[in-house]
């Protein structure tokens, strides 16, 4: 069974940090792009952060240089280190994770392409 566990949401104001982690089980760790995913209210699930064990870690534009997504290869966990967070950062943050032999590496904020998936964990921003 495959199963991803996010932790590390919370609330904090504005220019706060949180670190959000995903610890994965039931998959090829070596071979799985992960990806951190969020979704804000009456918004679209979009693509934050992504990741392979050996190639590029990719980040959206709105959180370059804020966010900082890393891998522990030996506890199967990614985190997300969210650093001068904004208001509007609050969203609900998913981690997910595919074969990287899925889809190419171009469509890492694609949704779709994503098989499995965390249950979200809530990231509120207050100013």
């Amino acid at each position: 069974e495959v199963q991803l566990v996010e932790s590390g949401g919370g609330s904090v104001q504005a220019g706060g940090s949180l670190r959000l982690s995903c610890s994965v089980s039931g998959i090829s760790w070596t071979s799985a792009r992960m990806t951190w995913f969020r979704q804000a209210p009456g918004k679209e699930r979009e693509g934050v952060a992504s990741s392979w064990t050996s190639g590029t870690t990719y980040y959206d534009d709105s959180v370059k240089g804020r966010f900082t997504m890393t891998r522990d290869n030996a506890k199967n966990t990614v985190y997300l280190q969210m650093n001068s967070l904004k208001p509007e950062d609050t969203a609900v943050y998913y981690c997910a994770a595919r074969s990287v032999s899925a889809a190419r590496v171009s469509t890492w904020g694609d949704e779709k392409t994503y098989r499995y998936w965390g249950q979200g964990t809530q990231v509120t921003v207050s100013s």
